[in-house]
């Protein structure tokens, strides 16, 4: 059987940033396949890092991503497509920073694809724009094609967190 992480990562206080832990918390609502485990890391790199020594076989990262387009494009691009965000630190997500780590406390190397949105704003505030909002959806439906589910709810009919 092969384990499968899907990752949310994210600031829940810089606007769209949290965009992944959305995605992670409605991942958390619907059927999954065996093996696949979906976690909300925040911006908690480190936790990740060792989290990922639980010997998964592929990691599927959700998160906020610039790449110029327009605010709520999807994109699914692997880490080496990735600029690095700079020193990594313990609450760093770049996904460069915590597989440099995950290396340095003797793991290997997990097949990564990040499921991406591009961000209106990562300005302080709490709560998604409404163009990430909607794509929250998009994302869910992406990530279940990723895992080889097939989608037989409409994006409209997967059911938002409580709250």
């Amino acid at each position: 059987m092969t384990r499968t992480l899907v990752a949310g990562v994210g600031n829940i206080f810089l606007g769209d940033d949290a965009f992944g832990v959305e995605v992670a918390r409605r991942l958390a609502t619907v059927s999954l396949p065996e093996g696949v485990t979906v976690a909300d890391f925040g911006i908690r790199g480190i936790h990740l890092a060792y989290e990922l020594l639980e010997g998964y076989d592929r990691l599927i990262l959700v998160d906020a991503l610039s790449r110029g387009e327009a605010p709520g494009t999807v994109y699914v691009v692997e880490p080496d497509a990735v600029a690095p965000g700079g020193p990594a630190d313990a609450h760093s997500m770049d996904p460069l920073a915590v597989f440099a780590h995950l290396a340095a406390i003797g793991g290997d190397p997990v097949p990564t694809l990040i499921v991406g949105c591009e961000p209106l704003t990562l300005d302080e505030e709490i709560g998604l724009s409404e163009p990430v909002r909607l794509a929250v959806d998009k994302a869910v439906v992406v990530v279940l094609e990723l895992l080889g589910e097939p989608v037989v709810e409409t994006p409209s009919q997967v059911p938002a967190p409580a709250g």
